[in-house]
């Protein structure tokens, strides 16, 4: 309870608080009691106006002025940020600086306070608590899961330990065999340094001298043999031995237990370093041998998914075969869903910078922020396909017009449309009529777009100038190139969705074939990669989708 209240909620004296008021000064603006008053008007230095509490002004509660203390601060001074009376105004230290009335300033504050809280309490407390509340799930499932695995490591120990002895006394001899050879070229390598390394040193030394003894005939003569240096040494690279267990089989021990992979000691030319001044470029993550599927997520649409966008890392958008749209994480669990204002299907869905979620529809493109749908763009003559969120937080939008002939990109800041792009510089349509267009922004700025019909990915620049188009391996000539998806990541690599052929293509970001992704998908569809370049992958026909690691 609160210490000046009493079970009966009686109001106490400001100064005493332990007896009801009855009093209220309008000057101090405090509630006093009987004894209380006659001592506060006994101050003879201010003008106290002490009145019945019933019968008390309602006024504004103005702080007092901490310099002026019969003053009550009814202005702001914007400069100083600070509440000031008008004896401070007139006093010269607030000369020339713009002062405001001290309730705005408090309206405007108040303001900005409430829409704090709001944030806190709708949006990010929220989104503490479900973390909280994951982490203590994934916590209580600890137990069980490690359980299992230590038991499965039980079993296989057990069943490999009676014939595994000497197997493995084997396999030690030869990576110890392969262990020396490794150091050996290792201690070649070191040795070719250690003698740079000498030569170096010497040539400091000699260096030095010169510049002590600044003998002119030395200086002279000196020929600089940095730019010998500066092309290092070759360095040894070396592939480690792997071990590939197979599945346990007494009679075929060995072959089940697994081959050992030769040694492999390739060296390398040294590379050559640049000079001081000039700029190193960014590691570069390459692409892995095998792609694998990290995570399976179930979304529960009955016929088909088409669409997926990443929240975060372990939080994705997706839209199907029905006026839904699903935020789902990485065990399926539903964590939202919303339905389309107008109860038609999102023919597209993005998610902005600002983690809030955009879709197509039909005339349409409307936000979602707060769970509120909103429509910031309404097309005349046009319908919205696809859409997708720039670096630069522009939305892109693909659209057909009404007649399903001419098909076009466009560029909205907001509501405003900054830039269209349909034909070429010879006149000629960019995109084919109707169909499927997603598209995606590179980090070079170009504008990709996956052009179904065409059987074509098509790459302008920024300014909307045809880049290339890239119609599928140029040796698979036979088969059928259909894009669906496409999404790009931190190296600038193109992936599109090559549909009935079940697979990833990644270009690079001139329209060079890289590799495919396989993973045993089925009929991908929607593509998007997260802030660490995890692939997600909608597939059409199960209408999961896949988390695959490709870097």
């Amino acid at each position: 309870m609160h210490p000046r209240r009493s079970a009966q909620e009686v109001l106490l004296c400001d100064l005493c608080e332990t007896v009801p008021l009855q009093s209220h000064c309008e000057l101090c603006n405090i509630n006093l009691c009987v004894n209380c008053a006659g001592k506060h008007v006994s101050d003879s230095s201010k003008r106290h106006k002490v009145v019945p509490f019933l019968h008390r002004k309602s006024t504004t509660n103005y702080p007092k002025c901490p310099k002026h203390a019969d003053k009550q601060c009814e202005m702001y001074c914007e400069k100083c940020d600070v509440p000031v009376c008008s004896t401070c105004v007139t006093s010269g230290k607030h000369k020339g600086h713009d002062i405001s009335d001290v309730l705005e300033k408090l309206s405007a504050k108040t303001e900005s306070l409430q829409k704090d809280l709001e944030e806190l309490e709708s949006r990010i407390y929220p989104r503490y608590e479900e973390m909280a509340s994951d982490v203590q799930t994934e916590k209580s499932e600890l137990e069980t899961k490690y359980g299992k695995l230590t038991t499965a490591a039980d079993q296989q120990g057990e069943a490999l330990h009676r014939e595994v002895t000497a197997i493995v006394n084997q396999r030690k001899s030869d990576i110890q065999e392969m262990k020396n050879k490794h150091l050996d070229a290792l201690n070649k390598n070191t040795d070719e340094i250690t003698q740079r390394i000498t030569e170096l040193r010497k040539i400091i030394e000699d260096l030095k001298k010169i510049l002590n003894t600044k003998d002119v005939s030395l200086t002279s003569t000196y020929k600089s043999r940095n730019g010998e240096f500066r092309q290092l040494p070759p360095k040894v690279r070396v592939t480690l031995p792997s071990l590939s267990p197979q599945k346990i089989n007494t009679e075929k021990l060995r072959e089940m237990f697994g081959s050992l992979s030769p040694l492999s000691i390739n060296t390398e030319q040294g590379y050559t370093m640049k000079s001081a001044e000039a700029v190193s470029s960014p590691p570069v993550k390459p692409l892995l041998d095998e792609p694998r599927v990290t995570a399976t997520i179930n979304s529960g649409y009955r016929h088909g998914l088409f669409s997926v966008s990443c929240l975060s890392e372990d939080q994705v958008w997706t839209c199907g075969d029905n006026e839904t749209m699903k935020l789902l994480n990485l065990q399926s669990k539903l964590l939202t869903s919303i339905q389309t204002k107008s109860g038609n299907k999102p023919t597209d869905i993005a998610v902005t910078r600002d983690g809030d979620l955009v879709y197509t529809d039909g005339n349409n493109i409307n936000l979602i922020k707060n769970k509120q749908i909103q429509t910031v763009i309404t097309l005349q003559g046009w319908r919205s396909r696809n859409v997708c969120c720039t670096a630069a937080n522009d939305l892109l939008v693909t659209m057909d017009s009404d007649d399903r002939k001419p098909s076009k990109v466009v560029r909205y800041s907001g509501s405003t449309e900054k830039q269209s792009i349909q034909f070429d510089d010879q006149g000629r349509p960019l995109y084919s009529s109707g169909g499927y267009k997603y598209l995606s922004e590179n980090k070079n700025l170009d504008i990709c777009v996956a052009d179904y019909r065409a059987s074509a990915v098509v790459v302008v620049n920024q300014s909307g100038k045809l880049r290339f188009r890239y119609t599928g391996h140029p040796s698979n000539t036979k088969q059928s190139f259909d894009p669906r998806g496409i999404t790009t990541d931190s190296q600038s690599h193109i992936l599109t969705a090559n549909y009935h052929h079940h697979r990833i293509h990644i270009l690079d970001q001139d329209g060079q074939f890289l590799r495919y992704i396989h993973c045993d998908l089925e009929l991908p569809w929607g593509l998007c990669v997260d802030i660490r370049d995890n692939l997600f992958v909608a597939e059409s026909r199960t209408a999961k989708v896949r988390k695959i690691q490709y870097l």
